[in-house]
């Protein structure tokens, strides 16, 4: 079998889990029962935070670019990975290989910044109550959201260019269902050096600054908690801050799973890319975007007060 030397790849093979046929229809039905959640659940909680005037909080406005970021981050890739399921069509051209790792990168930096600003929000509403409305008012709430959004797109393109002006030659078939960023660096045949320093960047930037964030926003907030004399004060404030922490222990704790467990694997030998690591990215790209809305209508009254008012209108009209 003659080997293949090509510096420019016009199209990549996803390879996904064929091979496994069974698998494939169960996974098929699986992704899709799953993506009609995501769409329903955060679409419903967009709405809300839109049209209900109890929901016009610096909390659900954040919940709504959230709910927004996880329809958009999945839009991105399931589509493409159901199509290929039905038609067992795995390429992806190289241009929509680089709009697919563009877009799940940006959302994933993008999620790791408004899970910080959410629970620096939660840290000025129990620790400064009285400050609250001043601190994080319409425009600085707007201004971290567009902060977060900005940054997540511009580390994204810079991830993606440098990633896309690699020489890939030899194979173009990427063990993964879509164009994940380090899948697609382990069929380069150049020097990868300076796309690990920027990710290591990114990462320092993306996750330990947040978590950063996050750990010293709750340190505070556990104190003040604690601090309380009333047990209903304290029952309210635990239950505020309990689905933001839900969200972050899954979402961040998938991540390091992902991209922070050490690569003792040999990159190059893909067929033994174990099924667990495709399916982490699974458990990531989908389960979490199904699970926020869950989680944060389950546990607050405000939401489901919303939801009521919504169809109690509707059954009006």
């Amino acid at each position: 079998k003659e080997k293949i030397n090509l510096t420019f790849v016009s199209e990549f093979l996803l390879l996904g889990l064929s091979g496994y046929p069974k698998t494939e229809l169960i996974y098929f039905a699986l992704v899709l029962i799953m993506y009609l959640v995501i769409l329903s659940g955060n679409g419903v909680l967009i709405i809300l935070s839109i049209f209900d005037s109890r929901l016009h909080t610096p909390m659900y406005f954040f919940l709504g670019n959230l709910s927004f970021l996880d329809i958009c981050y999945t839009s991105s890739s399931v589509p493409s990975t159901l199509v290929s399921l039905i038609t067992k069509k795995r390429n992806i051209s190289f241009s929509g290989c680089a709009v697919q790792m563009f877009f799940g990168f940006a959302m994933g930096c993008t999620e790791c910044f408004l899970l910080g600003m959410m629970a620096f929000d939660r840290y000025v509403a129990i620790c400064n109550p009285l400050r609250y409305p001043i601190i994080m008012s319409k425009g600085v709430c707007a201004l971290m959201a567009s902060v977060s959004w900005l940054s997540g797109g511009i580390s994204s393109a810079v991830q993606t260019s440098l990633a896309m002006r690699l020489p890939f030659c030899g194979t173009n078939i990427i063990n993964h269902f879509t164009c994940e960023i380090l899948a697609v660096l382990k069929l380069a045949c150049a020097d990868i050096s300076l796309n690990i320093i920027t990710m290591s960047i990114t990462n320092i930037i993306f996750l330990v600054l947040p978590l950063l964030v996050i750990f010293f926003s709750y340190i505070f907030i556990l104190y003040t908690i604690l601090s309380m004399n009333s047990a209903t004060g304290r029952r309210k404030a635990f239950s505020t801050c309990s689905a933001h922490l839900t969200v972050v222990i899954i979402f961040f704790g998938t991540i390091f799973f992902m991209y922070a467990k050490p690569k003792s694997q040999d990159l190059n030998r893909e067929d033994k890319l174990r099924t667990s690591d495709k399916l982490i990215p699974l458990f990531y790209g989908e389960v979490i975007p199904m699970l926020n809305p869950i989680i944060y209508s389950l546990r607050n009254k405000d939401v489901k007060a919303a939801v009521k008012h919504m169809l109690n209108q509707k059954g009006i009209q």
